[in-house]
This record gives structure tokens, sequence and C-alpha cells, in this order.
């Protein structure tokens, strides 16, 4: 459970990595604007990578439930600047956070080496090979329907068995367009067409999905879940994601994609312990 690439590897074998969220978005749900601005963003990215963030991810274009989608033009402009000031920088990988290739193409060029497409391959028929020819790492996450609908009644006959059973394929598409298996991370997608009673059982009943041999990326950060069990709006729910990160990573979860850096560091440093069963 390694992903070794261009001098750089993540060794789920001895750690939970954690992935922070950086949203150059005038309209995320839980942190939209704060970081649309460049100096924001990058004040932003050496913070979490100081708290103890593995990865940095950024995305230029909201997908939470009922988004509108931008052109690749706009997304473009703005994450590359972004990217660009960064690379030089920071000492972790950077993740791009786009199912278009064009983005993703651009995102490599600037220093991105992580490509994190939320439709799986699905929405452009060109990051499949793109992602092949390029020779990074790449995560697909399950999506029941696009954004804009995503939400309207989602139903499962057997939730995690439809998940596993899109993600086995989303793999196999992927290696057959040329992406190394061994780069291949997958994420079951917390938020993305489920219901709140799906988003609790998939993190209930992660460890099925371990079967796809594959490192797991939980991204439950904030999420509306978490506050309709705990009666909270969006900027009180980092308790909440903290419970939600425990859990996952016990179960199974090789990263953890949050918003809430510090907290989840110190998160998976007690929960790796506690599945070693002593501190080193």
């Amino acid at each position: 459970m390694k992903l070794s690439w261009d001098g750089r590897e993540l060794d789920f074998t001895k750690k939970t990595y954690v992935m922070g969220v950086l949203n150059v978005t005038p309209d995320s749900f839980s942190d939209g604007g704060k970081y649309f601005h460049i100096d924001n963003a990058i004040a932003r990215a050496l913070q979490m990578v100081e708290e103890g963030a593995d990865l940095i991810d950024v995305g230029g274009e909201s997908t939470r439930p009922y988004s509108k989608r931008i052109s690749v033009e706009e997304e473009i402009d703005r994450v590359i600047p972004v990217i660009k000031a960064l690379a030089g920088h920071l000492p972790v990988p950077i993740s791009i956070d786009t199912y278009k290739s064009k983005v993703a193409e651009e995102a490599l060029r600037v220093g991105a080496t992580i490509i994190n497409d939320i439709s799986a391959l699905r929405f452009d028929p060109k990051m499949a090979s793109f992602a092949g020819e390029a020779g990074v790492p790449i995560i697909l996450m399950h999506m029941k329907g696009r954004p804009e609908h995503m939400q309207n009644a989602p139903h499962y006959a057997d939730l995690l068995g439809e998940i596993e059973h899109f993600l086995r394929d989303a793999i196999t598409r992927a290696v057959e367009a040329g992406v190394r298996e061994d780069l291949v991370m997958v994420d079951p997608g917390i938020g993305f067409g489920k219901t709140f009673d799906h988003n609790l059982q998939i993190i209930k009943g992660l460890n099925r999905l371990t079967k796809l041999g594959r490192p797991i990326l939980i991204g439950s950060s904030n999420k509306a879940f978490i506050g309709q069990v705990l009666g909270k709006d969006v900027e009180e729910r980092m308790i909440g994601t903290m419970a939600t990160v425990a859990v996952s990573v016990l179960n199974g979860a090789n990263m953890v994609r949050v918003h809430h850096v510090k907290e989840a560091v110190d998160t998976v440093k007690m929960v790796d312990a506690i599945k070693r069963g002593r501190v080193k």
C-alpha cells in the first residue's frame, strides 16, 4: 500500500495521511470566499503545512449539491496562479481537484503532482488517457449523478455493494487507459449522491471497501450530515468531523481530506497508535 512516483512516496503502511483542503472558490459550502484571493490562498496552504498536512488539495470549482459548473478557462484562472506560487515553496505534494483534463494538464505543468477526480474519469473523456500519460496518482471518487442533481432523492438497493462495484469498474477503466494501478486511490464520495443516513452507513461499513486493494480517501469534513446529527452550523462542525475521521481511520481509511488540519493530524496520530497497539 504505497504510492511511488517521481521521487515521491506515500507509504500507507506507516501512517494515515492528512490532505488539507484549499478551495479557491467564492461558493464552496464550508469556506467559500475565504481563500478566493491568491494571497489568502497561499497563506492558508503554508499554514496547513505548518499544522502537519501531508498534501494540499487545490480546487477551483465548487461541487457542493446544486452547484453550477464553471468553464475550463475560469477554473484555470482560479487555480493555476495559486499552484504555481506554491509549487516551489511547499515540501508536500499538491493535488488538483478537478474532473477536467485541461485543468489537470495545466496544474501538473506548474507543479501539481496528483489528480483528484470526483467523476472517476467519467465527465471528461480525455481525462483517463491524460492521467495514464502523466504517470501521477489519481483519486477516483464514487458519485451518483452530478453535483447539479445528485441530491435529488438518491436511492441504493445495496449501498456499499454498489459503491464497491462502481469503484472496481473505475479502477479497471483507469488501468485500461494506461494508469498504473499502484497509483490509484479510491473515495466512496461522502455527500455525493448520498442521504445523511447513507454517509453514516459508509463510514460504519468502510472496511468493506478494503477488498478493492487500493488506498481509501475519506472526505467527510464539515459536511451536512454532521450538522444534521449535531444540530450545528458549518463553522461549528469541527468536533463532529474529527469523530468521523477517527472512525473512518479505524475502519480502513488511509487518507482524510479535511479543513481543520491541526485537529485532524492529532486525531489520526491517536487512532494510528491505537491500531498499532503501541506508541511508536
